[in-house]
Protein backbone atom coordinates (compact mmCIF):
# COMPACT_ATOMS: atom_id res chain seq x y z
CA UNK A 1 0.00 0.00 0.00
CA UNK A 2 1.06 3.30 -0.67
CA UNK A 3 0.76 6.88 1.78
CA UNK A 4 -1.90 9.08 0.91
CA UNK A 5 -1.29 12.87 0.98
CA UNK A 6 0.28 14.35 3.88
CA UNK A 7 -0.63 17.95 3.38
CA UNK A 8 -4.60 18.86 2.83
CA UNK A 9 -5.53 22.55 1.10
CA UNK A 10 -4.82 25.02 3.34
CA UNK A 11 -7.48 26.03 5.17
CA UNK A 12 -7.69 29.93 4.77
CA UNK A 13 -11.22 30.27 5.92
CA UNK A 14 -14.23 28.28 8.17
CA UNK A 15 -17.31 28.06 5.41
CA UNK A 16 -20.02 30.40 5.79
CA UNK A 17 -22.51 28.90 7.95
CA UNK A 18 -25.32 26.87 5.85
CA UNK A 19 -28.69 26.51 6.99
CA UNK A 20 -28.00 25.07 10.57
CA UNK A 21 -24.54 24.01 10.23
CA UNK A 22 -20.74 25.44 11.07
CA UNK A 23 -19.30 24.21 8.58
CA UNK A 24 -15.38 23.25 8.77
CA UNK A 25 -13.13 23.61 5.47
CA UNK A 26 -12.90 21.24 2.31
CA UNK A 27 -10.06 18.56 3.64
CA UNK A 28 -10.45 19.52 7.33
CA UNK A 29 -9.18 16.17 8.84
CA UNK A 30 -11.57 14.58 11.31
CA UNK A 31 -9.88 12.36 13.73
CA UNK A 32 -9.06 10.59 16.65
CA UNK A 33 -6.13 9.91 19.17
CA UNK A 34 -4.56 7.36 21.48
CA UNK A 35 -0.88 6.53 22.79
CA UNK A 36 0.84 3.17 23.28
CA UNK A 37 1.01 2.39 27.09
CA UNK A 38 -2.52 3.96 27.39
CA UNK A 39 -3.76 1.05 25.43
CA UNK A 40 -1.99 -1.73 24.14
CA UNK A 41 -0.50 -3.71 26.60
CA UNK A 42 1.39 -6.70 25.94
CA UNK A 43 4.06 -5.18 27.94
CA UNK A 44 6.59 -8.08 27.73
CA UNK A 45 5.09 -9.52 23.96
CA UNK A 46 7.93 -9.34 21.23
CA UNK A 47 10.69 -8.32 22.89
CA UNK A 48 9.40 -5.25 24.54
CA UNK A 49 11.05 -4.31 27.83
CA UNK A 50 9.94 -1.98 30.78
CA UNK A 51 9.77 1.94 29.82
CA UNK A 52 9.53 4.13 32.80
CA UNK A 53 5.50 3.82 32.79
CA UNK A 54 6.10 0.09 33.75
CA UNK A 55 8.69 0.83 36.22
CA UNK A 56 6.70 3.53 37.72
CA UNK A 57 3.11 2.06 37.40
CA UNK A 58 4.97 -0.23 39.85
CA UNK A 59 6.19 1.91 42.44
CA UNK A 60 3.88 1.67 45.36
CA UNK A 61 1.57 4.67 45.73
CA UNK A 62 2.53 6.66 42.26
CA UNK A 63 -0.59 4.97 40.40
CA UNK A 64 -4.24 4.83 41.99
CA UNK A 65 -5.14 1.18 42.75
CA UNK A 66 -1.49 0.25 41.59
CA UNK A 67 -3.12 -0.05 38.18
CA UNK A 68 -0.61 -0.70 35.23
CA UNK A 69 -0.47 -0.54 31.79
CA UNK A 70 0.33 -4.28 31.45
CA UNK A 71 -3.18 -5.19 29.35
CA UNK A 72 -4.67 -1.73 29.29
CA UNK A 73 -7.62 -1.29 26.16
CA UNK A 74 -5.28 -4.55 25.18
CA UNK A 75 -4.73 -2.90 21.71
CA UNK A 76 -2.34 -5.18 20.96
CA UNK A 77 -4.40 -8.20 20.44
CA UNK A 78 -7.66 -6.07 19.54
CA UNK A 79 -6.39 -3.52 16.86
CA UNK A 80 -8.41 -4.83 13.92
CA UNK A 81 -11.84 -4.68 15.67
CA UNK A 82 -10.39 -0.86 17.32
CA UNK A 83 -9.45 0.25 13.28
CA UNK A 84 -13.12 -0.98 12.43
CA UNK A 85 -14.55 1.04 15.09
CA UNK A 86 -12.78 4.52 13.59
CA UNK A 87 -13.91 3.27 10.17
CA UNK A 88 -17.59 3.09 11.65
CA UNK A 89 -16.80 6.23 12.97
CA UNK A 90 -15.85 8.05 9.59
CA UNK A 91 -12.77 9.75 11.08
CA UNK A 92 -10.03 10.61 8.60
CA UNK A 93 -7.33 10.27 10.24
CA UNK A 94 -5.69 8.16 13.58
CA UNK A 95 -2.87 9.70 15.91
CA UNK A 96 -1.38 6.99 17.63
CA UNK A 97 2.16 6.64 19.52
CA UNK A 98 5.16 4.07 18.75
CA UNK A 99 6.25 2.35 22.06
CA UNK A 100 9.69 3.10 22.01
CA UNK A 101 10.68 -0.32 24.32
CA UNK A 102 8.92 -2.30 21.95
CA UNK A 103 11.29 -1.36 18.41
CA UNK A 104 14.10 -0.50 20.34
CA UNK A 105 13.91 -2.16 23.76
CA UNK A 106 17.20 -0.55 25.10
CA UNK A 107 16.77 2.03 23.64
CA UNK A 108 20.21 1.12 21.71
CA UNK A 109 21.05 -0.39 18.64
CA UNK A 110 19.06 -2.28 15.66
CA UNK A 111 14.91 -2.61 16.05
CA UNK A 112 13.30 -5.60 17.08
CA UNK A 113 11.42 -6.62 14.09
CA UNK A 114 8.75 -8.25 15.70
CA UNK A 115 7.79 -4.60 17.41
CA UNK A 116 7.95 -2.77 14.58
CA UNK A 117 4.92 -5.63 12.35
CA UNK A 118 2.64 -4.54 14.89
CA UNK A 119 2.53 -1.09 13.59
CA UNK A 120 3.32 -2.05 10.11
CA UNK A 121 -0.34 -4.27 10.56
CA UNK A 122 -1.42 -1.56 11.94
CA UNK A 123 -0.94 1.48 9.33
CA UNK A 124 -1.73 -0.99 6.42
CA UNK A 125 -5.04 -1.77 8.47
CA UNK A 126 -5.94 2.18 8.96
CA UNK A 127 -5.03 2.15 4.83
CA UNK A 128 -7.24 -0.17 3.96
CA UNK A 129 -9.90 1.29 5.74
CA UNK A 130 -9.04 4.38 4.39
CA UNK A 131 -7.79 6.45 7.35
CA UNK A 132 -4.76 8.76 7.22
CA UNK A 133 -1.82 7.31 9.86
CA UNK A 134 -0.36 9.52 12.07
CA UNK A 135 2.32 8.63 13.54
CA UNK A 136 3.81 10.08 17.07
CA UNK A 137 7.24 9.04 17.78
CA UNK A 138 7.40 9.97 21.26
CA UNK A 139 4.29 9.91 24.03
CA UNK A 140 6.21 9.18 27.44
CA UNK A 141 7.48 5.61 27.72
CA UNK A 142 10.96 5.92 27.68
CA UNK A 143 12.96 2.74 27.77
CA UNK A 144 13.93 2.22 31.30
CA UNK A 145 17.59 1.34 30.17
CA UNK A 146 18.05 5.11 28.88
CA UNK A 147 16.42 6.19 31.96
CA UNK A 148 18.87 4.41 34.17
CA UNK A 149 21.38 5.86 31.59
CA UNK A 150 20.47 9.40 33.01
CA UNK A 151 16.85 9.73 31.37
CA UNK A 152 15.94 13.29 29.67
CA UNK A 153 18.11 15.41 32.07
CA UNK A 154 21.39 13.75 29.52
CA UNK A 155 22.04 14.78 26.47
CA UNK A 156 22.92 11.36 24.91
CA UNK A 157 19.20 10.94 25.12
CA UNK A 158 18.39 13.32 22.48
CA UNK A 159 20.83 11.15 20.20
CA UNK A 160 19.09 7.61 20.77
CA UNK A 161 15.74 9.30 19.96
CA UNK A 162 16.91 10.32 16.74
CA UNK A 163 18.19 7.31 15.97
CA UNK A 164 15.04 6.09 16.87
CA UNK A 165 13.29 8.15 14.62
CA UNK A 166 15.15 6.36 12.04
CA UNK A 167 14.42 3.06 12.89
CA UNK A 168 10.84 3.62 12.69
CA UNK A 169 10.62 5.67 9.35
CA UNK A 170 12.83 3.25 7.21
CA UNK A 171 10.10 0.60 8.13
CA UNK A 172 6.87 2.75 7.91
CA UNK A 173 7.86 5.92 5.93
CA UNK A 174 6.47 4.50 2.73
CA UNK A 175 3.08 4.25 3.99
CA UNK A 176 2.41 7.00 7.17
CA UNK A 177 2.22 10.68 5.79
CA UNK A 178 2.11 12.76 8.65
CA UNK A 179 4.87 12.45 11.76
CA UNK A 180 4.69 14.04 15.49
CA UNK A 181 8.27 13.57 16.95
CA UNK A 182 7.07 14.29 20.50
CA UNK A 183 3.85 14.55 22.85
CA UNK A 184 4.26 17.33 25.76
CA UNK A 185 7.31 17.63 26.15
CA UNK A 186 6.61 19.69 29.12
CA UNK A 187 4.62 16.91 30.54
CA UNK A 188 7.50 14.75 30.12
CA UNK A 189 10.04 17.17 31.67
CA UNK A 190 8.31 18.88 34.31
CA UNK A 191 5.88 16.34 35.71
CA UNK A 192 8.61 13.55 35.45
CA UNK A 193 11.58 14.86 36.62
CA UNK A 194 10.31 18.36 38.28
CA UNK A 195 7.37 17.25 40.66
CA UNK A 196 7.11 13.50 40.14
CA UNK A 197 3.78 13.14 39.33
CA UNK A 198 4.76 11.46 36.11
CA UNK A 199 7.54 9.03 35.45
CA UNK A 200 10.45 8.66 36.48
CA UNK A 201 9.13 10.29 38.86
CA UNK A 202 12.17 12.71 39.95
CA UNK A 203 11.75 16.23 41.48
CA UNK A 204 14.50 18.22 40.63
CA UNK A 205 13.82 21.38 39.12
CA UNK A 206 17.78 20.88 37.11
CA UNK A 207 16.55 17.89 36.03
CA UNK A 208 13.67 19.40 34.44
CA UNK A 209 15.35 22.04 32.62
CA UNK A 210 17.70 19.71 31.32
CA UNK A 211 15.47 17.50 30.46
CA UNK A 212 13.28 20.25 28.72
CA UNK A 213 16.27 21.25 26.45
CA UNK A 214 17.47 17.65 25.83
CA UNK A 215 13.83 16.85 24.72
CA UNK A 216 13.59 20.20 22.30
CA UNK A 217 17.38 19.02 20.90
CA UNK A 218 15.74 15.48 20.47
CA UNK A 219 12.70 17.13 18.58
CA UNK A 220 15.36 19.28 15.99
CA UNK A 221 17.38 15.89 15.38
CA UNK A 222 14.26 13.56 14.90
CA UNK A 223 12.91 16.10 12.56
CA UNK A 224 16.50 16.29 10.57
CA UNK A 225 16.45 12.24 10.33
CA UNK A 226 12.65 12.33 9.51
CA UNK A 227 13.50 14.65 6.74
CA UNK A 228 16.05 12.60 5.31
CA UNK A 229 14.44 9.14 5.13
CA UNK A 230 10.91 10.16 4.81
CA UNK A 231 9.35 11.14 1.02
CA UNK A 232 8.96 15.00 0.16
CA UNK A 233 5.48 14.78 0.63
CA UNK A 234 5.97 13.85 4.77
CA UNK A 235 4.51 16.24 6.94
CA UNK A 236 6.90 16.17 9.90
CA UNK A 237 5.14 17.89 13.23
CA UNK A 238 5.60 18.51 16.93
CA UNK A 239 2.65 18.53 19.76
CA UNK A 240 2.84 20.97 22.28
CA UNK A 241 0.83 20.73 25.86
CA UNK A 242 0.42 24.94 25.27
CA UNK A 243 -1.10 26.68 28.48
CA UNK A 244 -4.24 29.07 28.01
CA UNK A 245 -3.15 31.49 30.90
CA UNK A 246 -4.68 34.58 32.45
CA UNK A 247 -4.04 36.60 35.37
CA UNK A 248 -6.64 36.66 38.19
CA UNK A 249 -6.36 40.32 38.29
CA UNK A 250 -5.31 42.90 36.19
CA UNK A 251 -2.26 44.16 37.96
CA UNK A 252 1.66 43.92 37.35
CA UNK A 253 1.98 41.41 39.63
CA UNK A 254 -0.08 39.04 38.41
CA UNK A 255 0.45 39.73 35.12
CA UNK A 256 4.37 39.10 35.77
CA UNK A 257 3.04 36.01 37.22
CA UNK A 258 1.15 35.15 33.93
CA UNK A 259 4.85 35.86 32.08
CA UNK A 260 6.67 33.51 34.66
CA UNK A 261 4.76 30.81 33.60
CA UNK A 262 4.29 31.57 29.93
CA UNK A 263 8.13 31.40 29.83
CA UNK A 264 8.54 27.89 31.77
CA UNK A 265 5.47 26.29 30.31
CA UNK A 266 5.39 27.71 26.44
CA UNK A 267 7.88 29.71 25.66
CA UNK A 268 10.50 27.23 26.80
CA UNK A 269 9.64 25.06 23.91
CA UNK A 270 8.12 27.94 21.45
CA UNK A 271 11.27 29.76 21.19
CA UNK A 272 13.77 27.52 20.42
CA UNK A 273 11.46 24.99 18.00
CA UNK A 274 10.55 27.90 16.15
CA UNK A 275 13.37 30.85 16.80
CA UNK A 276 16.71 28.97 17.39
CA UNK A 277 16.88 31.15 21.12
CA UNK A 278 16.02 30.78 24.31
CA UNK A 279 13.68 33.24 26.33
CA UNK A 280 15.97 35.70 28.01
CA UNK A 281 13.41 36.27 30.46
CA UNK A 282 13.56 32.28 31.77
CA UNK A 283 17.13 32.01 31.85
CA UNK A 284 17.06 35.25 34.18
CA UNK A 285 14.00 33.67 36.34
CA UNK A 286 16.18 30.23 36.29
CA UNK A 287 19.59 31.89 37.22
CA UNK A 288 19.37 30.46 41.03
CA UNK A 289 18.57 27.03 39.27
CA UNK A 290 21.31 26.99 36.61
CA UNK A 291 23.08 28.95 34.26
CA UNK A 292 22.66 26.57 31.26
CA UNK A 293 25.78 25.91 30.50
CA UNK A 294 24.58 22.42 29.46
CA UNK A 295 22.99 24.10 26.48
CA UNK A 296 26.22 23.80 23.73
CA UNK A 297 27.36 25.76 20.45
CA UNK A 298 24.71 24.51 17.61
CA UNK A 299 22.07 23.05 19.88
CA UNK A 300 19.61 25.77 19.10
CA UNK A 301 19.91 25.62 15.68
CA UNK A 302 19.56 21.57 15.21
CA UNK A 303 16.19 22.40 17.78
CA UNK A 304 15.05 24.82 15.20
CA UNK A 305 14.68 22.41 12.45
CA UNK A 306 11.66 23.22 9.96
CA UNK A 307 8.68 21.48 10.75
CA UNK A 308 5.57 21.61 8.51
CA UNK A 309 2.49 21.77 11.18
CA UNK A 310 2.48 22.48 14.87
CA UNK A 311 0.04 20.24 17.18
CA UNK A 312 -1.66 22.09 19.75
CA UNK A 313 -3.28 19.45 22.84
CA UNK A 314 -5.80 21.71 24.98
CA UNK A 315 -7.91 20.70 27.93
CA UNK A 316 -8.67 23.97 29.99
CA UNK A 317 -7.29 27.17 31.06
CA UNK A 318 -4.84 28.26 34.26
CA UNK A 319 -5.33 31.08 36.23
CA UNK A 320 -2.21 32.66 37.63
CA UNK A 321 -1.60 34.79 40.10
CA UNK A 322 1.62 36.10 42.50
CA UNK A 323 2.00 34.28 45.46
CA UNK A 324 3.59 30.67 45.78
CA UNK A 325 3.12 26.62 44.60
CA UNK A 326 3.03 23.85 46.76
CA UNK A 327 6.59 22.06 46.39
CA UNK A 328 7.68 19.94 44.47
CA UNK A 329 6.20 21.88 42.20
CA UNK A 330 6.67 22.00 38.26
CA UNK A 331 7.16 25.45 37.84
CA UNK A 332 11.10 25.57 37.85
CA UNK A 333 12.40 29.05 39.09
CA UNK A 334 8.47 30.53 39.52
CA UNK A 335 7.45 28.35 42.51
CA UNK A 336 8.09 31.22 45.02
CA UNK A 337 6.22 33.79 42.89
CA UNK A 338 3.40 32.09 41.38
CA UNK A 339 -0.20 30.64 42.51
CA UNK A 340 -2.97 29.39 40.75
CA UNK A 341 -7.12 29.82 41.32
CA UNK A 342 -9.58 27.40 39.74
CA UNK A 343 -11.29 28.76 36.90
CA UNK A 344 -14.85 29.19 37.25
CA UNK A 345 -17.78 27.24 35.59
CA UNK A 346 -18.44 23.44 35.17
CA UNK A 347 -15.98 20.58 35.89
CA UNK A 348 -14.86 17.36 34.68
CA UNK A 349 -14.27 14.27 36.40
CA UNK A 350 -10.59 15.47 36.30
CA UNK A 351 -11.47 18.49 38.29
CA UNK A 352 -10.27 20.50 34.88
CA UNK A 353 -12.25 23.83 34.01
CA UNK A 354 -14.73 23.32 31.12
CA UNK A 355 -13.43 26.42 29.10
CA UNK A 356 -13.23 26.67 25.70
CA UNK A 357 -12.21 30.02 24.95
CA UNK A 358 -8.70 29.10 26.48
CA UNK A 359 -8.44 27.19 23.21
CA UNK A 360 -9.99 30.20 20.73
CA UNK A 361 -7.34 32.13 23.09
CA UNK A 362 -4.04 29.80 21.90
CA UNK A 363 -5.12 29.17 18.39
CA UNK A 364 -5.40 32.78 17.70
CA UNK A 365 -2.38 33.54 19.75
CA UNK A 366 -0.66 31.37 17.46
CA UNK A 367 -1.95 32.59 14.56
CA UNK A 368 -0.53 35.87 15.62
CA UNK A 369 3.34 34.80 16.74
CA UNK A 370 3.43 32.06 14.01
CA UNK A 371 1.16 33.18 11.09
CA UNK A 372 2.68 30.87 8.67
CA UNK A 373 2.84 27.48 10.59
CA UNK A 374 -0.23 25.50 10.16
CA UNK A 375 -2.16 23.84 13.36
CA UNK A 376 -3.42 20.75 14.27
CA UNK A 377 -6.11 20.53 17.47
CA UNK A 378 -4.18 17.11 18.51
CA UNK A 379 -5.82 16.52 21.42
CA UNK A 380 -9.10 18.11 23.04
CA UNK A 381 -11.24 15.98 24.98
CA UNK A 382 -13.01 15.40 28.52
CA UNK A 383 -13.32 12.81 31.41
CA UNK A 384 -16.73 11.77 33.11
CA UNK A 385 -17.97 9.46 34.82
CA UNK A 386 -18.95 7.42 32.37
CA UNK A 387 -20.95 3.69 33.18
CA UNK A 388 -23.26 0.99 31.20
CA UNK A 389 -27.06 1.63 31.75
CA UNK A 390 -29.30 -1.67 32.06
CA UNK A 391 -29.80 -1.49 28.69
CA UNK A 392 -25.89 -1.78 28.08
CA UNK A 393 -25.63 1.87 26.61
CA UNK A 394 -23.85 4.31 27.75
CA UNK A 395 -24.86 8.27 27.85
CA UNK A 396 -22.54 11.01 28.27
CA UNK A 397 -24.33 14.14 27.48
CA UNK A 398 -21.64 16.49 29.46
CA UNK A 399 -19.06 15.10 26.88
CA UNK A 400 -20.67 15.81 23.82
CA UNK A 401 -21.42 19.57 25.32
CA UNK A 402 -18.47 19.59 26.17
CA UNK A 403 -16.94 18.70 22.38
CA UNK A 404 -19.26 20.58 20.83
CA UNK A 405 -18.09 23.68 22.54
CA UNK A 406 -14.65 23.26 21.83
CA UNK A 407 -15.11 22.75 18.02
CA UNK A 408 -17.65 25.60 18.26
CA UNK A 409 -14.25 27.34 19.22
CA UNK A 410 -11.87 25.91 16.40
CA UNK A 411 -14.45 26.98 13.74
CA UNK A 412 -14.13 30.69 15.14
CA UNK A 413 -10.77 30.23 15.09
CA UNK A 414 -10.88 29.18 11.18
CA UNK A 415 -13.19 31.93 10.49
CA UNK A 416 -10.70 34.49 12.09
CA UNK A 417 -8.08 34.15 10.04
CA UNK A 418 -5.92 30.87 11.95
CA UNK A 419 -4.81 28.23 9.81
CA UNK A 420 -6.29 24.87 11.63
CA UNK A 421 -6.18 22.04 8.94
CA UNK A 422 -7.71 19.28 11.85
CA UNK A 423 -9.09 18.17 15.61
CA UNK A 424 -8.19 14.95 16.67
CA UNK A 425 -11.00 13.88 19.65
CA UNK A 426 -9.20 12.41 22.85
CA UNK A 427 -9.50 9.98 22.92
CA UNK A 428 -10.72 7.27 20.85
CA UNK A 429 -10.77 4.39 23.85
CA UNK A 430 -11.36 4.62 27.56
CA UNK A 431 -7.72 3.97 28.76
CA UNK A 432 -5.05 3.61 31.37
CA UNK A 433 -4.80 7.48 32.30
CA UNK A 434 -1.44 7.78 33.59
CA UNK A 435 -1.27 8.17 37.76
CA UNK A 436 -4.84 7.92 37.82
CA UNK A 437 -5.21 4.33 36.05
CA UNK A 438 -8.44 3.54 34.93
CA UNK A 439 -10.47 5.89 37.33
CA UNK A 440 -11.08 8.20 34.46
CA UNK A 441 -12.63 7.65 31.11
CA UNK A 442 -11.71 9.80 28.39
CA UNK A 443 -13.00 7.70 25.45
CA UNK A 444 -15.66 8.18 23.62
CA UNK A 445 -16.35 4.87 23.38
CA UNK A 446 -16.43 3.05 26.68
CA UNK A 447 -13.92 -0.17 27.33
CA UNK A 448 -15.13 -2.65 30.41
CA UNK A 449 -11.20 -3.52 31.21
CA UNK A 450 -12.37 -6.86 32.75
CA UNK A 451 -13.83 -8.41 29.75
CA UNK A 452 -12.64 -6.02 27.29
CA UNK A 453 -16.31 -5.17 25.86
CA UNK A 454 -16.32 -1.90 23.61
CA UNK A 455 -19.93 0.20 23.55
CA UNK A 456 -19.93 3.26 21.52
CA UNK A 457 -20.82 5.80 23.61
CA UNK A 458 -23.56 8.94 22.61
CA UNK A 459 -20.25 10.83 22.04
CA UNK A 460 -19.09 8.41 19.57
CA UNK A 461 -22.17 8.65 17.57
CA UNK A 462 -22.59 12.82 17.98
CA UNK A 463 -18.77 13.11 16.54
CA UNK A 464 -19.88 10.20 13.60
CA UNK A 465 -22.62 12.46 12.45
CA UNK A 466 -20.37 15.80 12.95
CA UNK A 467 -17.92 14.23 10.54
CA UNK A 468 -20.51 12.93 8.32
CA UNK A 469 -21.91 16.48 7.42
CA UNK A 470 -18.55 18.52 8.13
CA UNK A 471 -19.50 20.96 10.89
CA UNK A 472 -21.66 21.09 13.65
CA UNK A 473 -25.48 21.29 14.09
CA UNK A 474 -27.07 24.38 15.26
Amino acid sequence: MTAVDARPATATGALPETGTVLRFPTGFRWGTATAAYQIEGGATEDGRTPSIWDTFSRTPGKVRNGDTGDIAADHLHRMPDDVRLMKELGVTDYRFSVSWSRVQPTGRGPAVERGLDFYRRLVDELLAAGIRPVATLYHWDLPQELEDAGGWPERDTAHRFAEYAGLVAGALGDRVPTWTTLNEPWCAAFLGYGNGVHAPGRTSDLAALRAAHHLNLAHGAGARVLRDLLPDTAEISLTLNLHALRPLTDTDTDRDAVRRIDAVANRIFLDPVFHGRLPQDLVEDTAEVTDWSFVRDGDLEVASAPIDSLGINYYSPSVVSAGASESPSPWAGAEQHVAFTPAAGPRTAMDWPVDANGLYELLTRLRDELPSVPLLVTENGAAYDDYADPEGEVHDPERVAYLDAHLSAVHRAIADGVDVRGYFLWSLLDNFEWAYGYSKRFGIVHVDFASQRRTAKDSARWYAEVIARGGLER
